[in-house]
């Protein structure tokens, strides 16, 4: 639940810092104070979308904070949220924000961190769930009303399900339309891939070959100056000449010089040792410059095999890749692809194949998702007009209507049909509702009356949301077209709710604000030019003032009437 809310230049809002307690919370104030300025607040904090006119005249950024207690049944997901992005603090407890800058760059934070914007929206849409002014007018959108159903029907596995069958099918279709598209060109591309095969093949690459070449090629095309240049390290090092000893000559004298003196004196031993170690090393020296002289090569014909392999590799290169492993890999793809096409009518019957048992099974698992939304749609017609019954509808009725479409193309069923079939089911659900007896039920953008959609609106609403793990649900007028002899009903109901969830309710009727555990009234400041919006809790007179305002100017006798309105609401509620 939401405990507590803090706003910073947001919209007419200076500062405000809201401390918030379970059960239901009421906001009344005059039109235009900026009750559903705080509502949107809340909605930006948990990712909603943002603009720079939100900033207060003359701030350069606004800011809102919500701290959350997390419920138990929403701890283990929000807890895996948190535990991924590393944002884990004190367990059961989350804090989200949003900085809304001039400039244009906005930034989510959890916990003081900056996350994503996807990050804050996935875990604000497990603690609250926002019921705006005209959110009625999506009943009237009928593609949202099987959501509605499913989220009624806990229809989870057998969805899930579906879906995954669905979406294997839909990629066997992509593979299986691919495939026969591509066979037009098959025969053409058959025979480029061969030719690349071939070629790659016919020239035995080895990794490291071309690195290799071009190391032989440099000793080849230089050989004469790598003798020279070897030849007259080697004389200085072991030949040399009668006046210009050689200097293995010169230095095996010093390590015999060395040696006698250590056998003199024996503290010098391992100065001969050192002596000794550089005439070995300058022997071993003299010797791999012979083997080196020996092995340098002056072969024309060589050199020439050398340019004509590495021009062969380099033409490889142009075509297949940039490295030896690259046109290896290009080889074993094209290996790959001719394969496929090779075998791609044996594909194409497998796929085929697939795609019957994929149909049949998805008409299988359609069919249980069909019957566990039947078997719901009849509990929740039977909740609903239960609830327009208590919001004086009493004749109401309200039904839910499945549709099949018949495809040639669609999911076959047991009694032979063939559907059409989406991510979502075999059916399109419609509601329908007859407010009066004898008009039949009809979809609900016939019905013409405000007052009634938004009494549909609140009973299917009050209906959903006993299901709903949601721990913070908000209604933002919700109660607009109801008159007061509902809006106690209304009332009623939505303390009921905050039972099982915390429920924060705007409202212009004092029947429903009376019910709240907690009372806050949203005024609207003027002061040297600007306006502010402030808001103060009521309790005791204040409350019982701000109830006879909403009923009209304050007397005694709209204080008498506010005082009987709380009297009805305590003798419910027990307070």
């Amino acid at each position: 639940m939401l405990t507590e809310i803090r706003i910073t230049d947001f919209a007419i809002i200076d500062q405000l810092e809201l401390r918030l307690n379970a059960g239901l919370i009421t906001f009344t104030g005059e039109t235009g104070a900026g009750k559903s300025i705080i509502i949107d607040a809340v909605e930006v904090a948990l990712g909603g979308r943002v603009d720079s006119t939100m900033i207060r005249a003359g701030a350069e950024r606004a800011l809102v904070e919500g701290d959350f207690r997390i419920p138990e049944k929403l701890r283990a997901p929000i807890h895996e949220i948190l535990a991924r992005e590393e944002l884990l603090d004190e367990p059961g407890c989350v804090t989200l924000g949003r900085e809304i800058r001039r400039e244009g760059r906005n930034l989510a934070r959890v916990n003081g961190r900056n996350v994503s914007l996807s990050i804050l929206k996935e875990i604000g849409d497990y603690l609250v769930d926002v019921h705006g002014q005209s959110e009625h007018l999506s009943l009237l959108r009928v593609r949202e009303h099987l959501t509605l159903l499913d989220s009624f029907a806990h229809v989870e596995k057998p969805l899930a399900a579906y879906r995954e069958t669905y979406a294997r099918l839909h990629t066997v279709r992509a593979e299986f339309d691919a495939l026969r598209a591509s066979e037009r060109d098959a025969a053409r591309r058959a025979d480029l891939l061969r030719y690349q095969i071939d070629e790659i093949g016919a020239a035995a690459l080895e990794p490291g070959e071309d690195t290799a070449l071009k190391g032989e090629r440099n000793r080849l095309a230089n050989a004469e100056t790598l003798a020279t240049l070897a030849q007259e390290a080697l004389y200085v090092i072991d030949e040399g000449e009668p006046e210009s000893r050689a200097t293995t000559d010169l230095l095996g004298q010093a390590v015999e010089a060395l040696a006698n003196l250590s056998r003199t004196d024996p503290s010098q031993q391992e100065l001969a040792g050192r002596a000794q170690e550089l005439f070995d090393g300058i022997s071993d020296l003299a010797l791999e410059l012979r083997d080196y002289i020996e092995n340098i090569e002056y072969n024309p014909q060589r050199l020439e095999d050398v340019e004509e392999r590495i021009d062969i590799i380099n033409s490889l290169k142009r075509k297949y890749g940039n490295t030896i492993e690259e046109i290896l890999a290009y080889a074993e793809k094209a290996v790959a692809d001719l394969d496929n096409i090779t075998h791609a009518e044996a594909r194409i019957t497998a796929l085929e194949s697939e795609q019957h048992k994929l149909l049949a099974n998805l008409g299988k698992q359609g069919n249980v998702l069909f019957e566990g939304r039947q078997q719901a749609a009849d509990k929740l017609s039977a909740a609903i007009e239960q609830e327009l019954k208590d919001l004086r509808m009493e004749q109401a009725q309200f039904g839910v209507e499945f549709q099949r479409r018949p495809d040639p193309e669609g999911v076959p069923l047991p009694n032979g049909d063939q559907v059409a079939y989406g991510p979502h089911g075999l059916e399109s659900v419609q509601f329908l509702v007859a407010p009066n007896p004898g008009e039949g039920l009809k979809p609900l953008a016939k019905i013409a009356s405000g007052g009634e959609m938004s009494r549909l609106m609140l009973a299917l609403k009050h209906v959903l949301a006993q299901a709903d793990p949601t721990s913070t649900l908000i209604f933002d007028e919700i109660d607009q077209g109801i008159g007061g002899r509902i809006g106690a009903v209304v009332g009623e109901k939505l303390w009921r709710l905050s039972g099982e969830h915390q429920v924060l309710c705007i409202t212009h009727l004092p029947q429903l604000a009376a019910y709240g555990g907690q009372h806050y009234r949203v005024v609207k400041h003027v002061e040297d030019g600007r306006t502010t919006t402030l808001v103060e809790a009521l309790e005791g007179d204040a409350r019982l003032a701000e109830l006879a305002l909403m009923l009209g100017d304050v007397s005694e006798g709209t204080l008498q009437s506010a005082r009987e309105i709380l009297q009805g609401v305590q003798a419910v509620t027990g307070g």
